[in-house]
């Protein structure tokens, strides 16, 4: 950072406190809009197709890849084995996902979208691609530029320091405990 003092540090110390809050940090404020925008989605989707937001994900990133492993679309939409695997069961029982084993690898499940599937399928992108477009047009063309560019650099920045912290996690537990 260039600057000296964050622009929450500046807000704190002209209301006369120096301490930053959760409700401060970046973070917070990213994932704070970012479960709000979820939220909404889910609501939309549960009410006008009756699945649910991990159903919404699994199906959006099967239709999108050739036929994705069970893993390959856990890890995309960001859910641990278990639970993908009762999304899949649960799109299984409704028609809409079909799962076949893996011919190089049987211990491997593929994953493709049913007739049914397809069908919801583009009706959840249309639908997405809608929500994107009320978000969108929210903001004037400087500001989608300026939060594409933030977007990106913060993206970078979280996975460079992702990659700072594996290599630092071989030490010997937080500094605070070490004796």
């Amino acid at each position: 950072m260039t600057n000296k003092h964050s622009s929450a540090q500046v807000q704190k110390k002209a209301r006369g406190t120096g301490t930053l809050t959760i409700t401060d940090l970046v973070a917070y404020r990213v994932q704070l809009v970012g479960n709000l925008m979820s939220r909404g989605a889910a609501m939309h989707y549960r009410r006008r197709f009756d699945v649910s937001l991990w159903e919404w994900r699994a199906i959006a990133f099967i239709g999108a890849q050739p036929e994705p492993s069970l893993n390959e679309m856990a890890k995309a939409v960001g859910l641990d084995k278990g639970l993908a695997s009762r999304v899949v069961s649960a799109l299984t029982e409704r028609g809409f996902v079909q799962r076949r084993t893996d011919e190089q690898d049987a211990r491997a499940v593929r994953l493709s979208l049913t007739e049914d599937g397809e069908r919801i399928y583009k009706q959840l992108i249309e639908a997405a691609a809608s929500r994107n477009a009320t978000y969108i047009a929210a903001l004037s063309p400087e500001e989608r530029s300026v939060l594409d560019g933030a977007l990106a650099k913060l993206e970078r920045i979280g996975r460079e320091y992702i990659e700072q912290e594996k290599k630092l996690s071989s030490a010997d537990g937080p500094p605070a405990l070490r004796k």
